[in-house]
C-alpha cells in the first residue's frame, strides 16, 4: 500500500511501522467524500493538530501531524468498526416498557465497576438492541420551539437543575445572518442556553470538536451530556473505552450520551440554500420549523402555513454520502436514544439503553409526561431499511463481532474497487 504512504513521498525517509498520518485519513475519508462531519478526529488528536476548515466545514490539519494514528482509529468511516460497540440485544420487554426475559442485558452491564466504558460487542440481533425501558415522552410544560414535545430539552433542564450535569453539548442556530437555519455546536451551560438550543437542525456540526472546554466557565471536573447523531456517540464511546493522553478536548467530561434517531444528515448549503431557498423559494426568514417526520420533509412558517411537505427522498441528493454506510439508525451505543419514529405527533420515543441512562431518566421523570411507546415496530422497520442501505454501501463486512479497529491497509484493499476508494491528492 505504498501509494498511500504520503509522509514517505514527502520527505523520502522511512517511517516507523504502524503509523497512520492525517493525510491518509484525508485520502480515505475526506477526499473520498465519505466524511460525516462528526468531529471525532478533532477530539481524538492528542496534539490538537486537527481543526475545522471555515469554508468547507471539514477537518483540516492546522499544525504538524505526529502520526499517532488516533484520528484514523476513531473515525466512524475510517478505522473504527462502529458496530463492535453495540451491546447485546435485550431478549424481551414487558408491556410497561421495563426489561423482561432473563435480564441478560442488565446483567451484562452490571458486572463491571463502570459499565459505561465497557465494550461488549456481540450481534445486534433483531429488534431495538439493548433496551432496559422504552417510552413515549413529552415535556410536562411547554418548551418554546421544542421538537416532538420538547422531551430532550426538558430532560437536560431537569438534570442541570439537579446538579447532575454542568452543561450539554447541543446544536444552536448560527449567529451569522448569511447562515439561516444552520446549526452550530456549542456547550450550553445555563438553562436559558439549553432552551435557546431547542429544536432540530439537519446539518452536521463537527460537534465533538466543540469539546475543547477552555472557552466555557466550567468546574475543573465538569460533567456533560451530549446530544448527537449516532456517529458522534460512536466516537465518544470508542474514545472513552480506549483512553490516552488527550489534547484540549475533554471526552472524559461526557457522562451521558443521547443519540438522535438518524438515517441521514444533510449538507447545509445543498439542503437549506439550494433546495429550500433557491429551488423551492422558501422564505427562510419566515420559517419556524424544519422537520423530517414519517418520511416527509416538513417546513413550516410562523403563521402555521406549510412551505414544504414532500417525501424526504426528494432531498437525498443533498445528504452526506458517508451516511449511507451507517447501519446505526437507532443509536445502539448511547445511554438514551430519542426521536419521533414510534410515537404519535408531539411525543418523543425514548429508548433507555444503560443504567446511566436509566438514572438520568428517573431524575427527570417528574418534568415529563410518560406513557407506553405507540409503535415499536415502526422503529424496527426503519432500522431494517437503514441496515439494507448500509450493507449496499459498505465496502467491508458489517461485523459486530470483529475487532474494534480496522487496519488502514485492510480498508484500502476493501475499498479499492469502490466508488468510495481512497483519493491520492498532492499536498
Amino acid at each position: 500500500m505504498k501509494a498511500y504512504r504520503l509522509r514517505e513521498e514527502m520527505n523520502g525517509i522511512d517511517e516507523p511501522p504502524g503509523k497512520i498520518w492525517f493525510w491518509e485519513l484525508a485520502a480515505a475519508v475526506i477526499d473520498a467524500d465519505r466524511c460525516i462531519q462528526c468531529g471525532t478526529c478533532v477530539a481524538a488528536c492528542p496534539s490538537n493538530s486537527i481543526g475545522v476548515n471555515q469554508d468547507s466545514g471539514l477537518p483540516e490539519l492546522v499544525k504538524m501531524c505526529t502520526g499517532c494514528s488516533l484520528c484514523w482509529d476513531f473515525c466512524p468511516r475510517g478505522g473504527l468498526r462502529y458496530e463492535a460497540l453495540w451491546p447485546p440485544s435485550t431478549p424481551s420487554l414487558t408491556v410497561d416498557g421495563s426489561a423482561g426475559g432473563d435480564g441478560a442485558a442488565a446483567t451484562e452491564r452490571s458486572d463491571s465497576s463502570d459499565p459505561y466504558f465497557k465494550i461488549t460487542g456481540g450481534p445486534p440481533g433483531d429488534g431495538l438492541g439493548a433496551v432496559l425501558e422504552q417510552y413515549a415522552v413529552r415535556s410536562s410544560s411547554r418548551v418554546e420551539d421544542g421538537q416532538d414535545g420538547g422531551a430532550v430539552t426538558a430532560l437536560l433542564l431537569a438534570l442541570l437543575a439537579a446538579g447532575e450535569i454542568h452543561g450539554a453539548l447541543v446544536s444552536k442556530p448560527s449567529s451569522d445572518p448569511d447562515e439561516p437555519w444552520k446549526g452550530v455546536a456549542t456547550v450550553a451551560t445555563t438553562a436559558q442556553e439549553i432552551q435557546d438550543a431547542a429544536g432540530s437542525f439537519y446539518n452536521q456540526t463537527m460537534a465533538l470538536g466543540a469539546l475543547d472546554l477552555s472557552r466555557y466557565a466550567l468546574p475543573p471536573k465538569p460533567r456533560l451530556a451530549v446530544v448527537g447523531t449516532p456517529c458522534e456517540i460512536q466516537g465518544i464511546r470508542a474514545m472513552q473505552a480506549r483512553r490516552w493522553a488527550t489534547g484540549a478536548h475533554r471526552i472524559d467530561a461526557v457522562v451521558l450520551t443521547i443519540a438522535l434517531l438518524c438515517t441521514k444528515s444533510f449538507d447545509y448549503e445543498g439542503l437549506i440554500l439550494r433546495e429550500l431557498r433557491d429551488r423551492r423559494r422558501v422564505d427562510l426568514d419566515r420559517v419556524s420549523k424544519v422537520d423530517v417526520i414519517r418520511g416527509r420533509m416538513i417546513v413550516e412558517y410562523r403563521d402555521g402555513s406549510l412551505a414544504v411537505d414532500e417525501p424526504v427522498k426528494a432531498f437525498h441528493g443533498t445528504a452526506l454520502k458517508g451516511c449511507d454506510e451507517c447501519a446505526d439508525f437507532l443509536g445502539r451505543s448511547a445511554d438514551l436514544s430519542v426521536g419521533s419514529v414510534g410515537s404519535m405527533d408531539g411525543w418523543t420515543s425514548v429508548l433507555v439503553r444503560t443504567e446511566r441512562g436509566q438514572l438520568a431518566f428517573q431524575k427527570a421523570r417528574s418534568k415529563l409526561d410518560v406513557r407506553g411507546l405507540d409503535d415499536p415496530e415502526a422503529l424496527v422497520r426503519l432500522d431494517n431499511l437503514d441496515k439494507r442501505i448500509a450493507l449496499k454501501s459498505l465496502a467491508r463486512p458489517l461485523d459486530p463481532d470483529g475487532p474494534l479497529f480496522i487496519d488502514y491497509e485492510d480498508h484500502v484493499r476493501q475499498y479499492a474497487e469502490s466508488d468510495r476508494r481512497p483519493v491520492l491528492v498532492a499536498r
